[in-house]
């Protein structure tokens, strides 16, 4: 049993409606606490084939859904990471069964969402990839990943890997 304090001081709390009002605000705090959205993340290591693109993006699928992130934002990140798992697989790791091509994904629906791609080639200079925009090399077939990831995302980072190859970091802001 709660003293005459105790059920004065829920009563007032609840706004004077007594004590079951009391309680439903109180757990519709502990709702609004548990139910805040929260950082997810996830932490891939790939053989270098093809068909592990699509696992990352049912990850990223998944992760954009129960976080609810925009439908449309979901599709142009995914394109995104699409074009850097390619560039990973086909240009980083030369497909090589025996290389790895290791994701991040991070979601903190609050702020933004960001991926990290990391292969085990020799490196990559993205100052050395042309403008596929540039007239003389529209109809070349090769050379607009990088300009894809750069129009979808709000920042594409490029470095080099702690055990050698390339490391891009992709990121989409998400308060904006």
């Amino acid at each position: 049993p709660r003293s005459s304090a105790t059920r004065a001081a829920t009563a007032s709390s609840a706004g004077g409606q007594g004590p079951a009002a009391a309680e439903a605000a109180s757990a519709r705090r502990a709702r609004m606490l548990y139910s805040r959205r929260m950082t997810r993340a996830a932490r891939l290591q790939l053989l270098s084939l093809y068909e592990n693109i699509e696992l990352v993006e049912r990850v990223l699928n998944e992760m954009c859904r129960s976080e609810r992130v925009g439908e449309e934002t979901c599709y142009w990140v995914g394109m995104a990471v699409r074009e850097a798992l390619a560039n990973a697989i086909k240009h980083g790791n030369k497909l090589s069964a025996e290389k790895r091509v290791l994701v991040e994904v991070t979601l903190d629906p609050a702020e933004a969402l960001e991926i990290v791609v990391e292969d085990e080639g020799e490196g990559f200079d993205p100052a050395g990839v042309a403008d596929p925009t540039d007239p003389g090399n529209l109809m070349r077939s090769s050379g607009r990943g990088v300009f894809y990831m750069r129009q979808f995302m709000d920042e594409v980072d490029f470095s080099l890997a702690e055990r050698g190859g390339t490391r891009l970091r992709l990121r989409k802001n998400l308060n904006a």
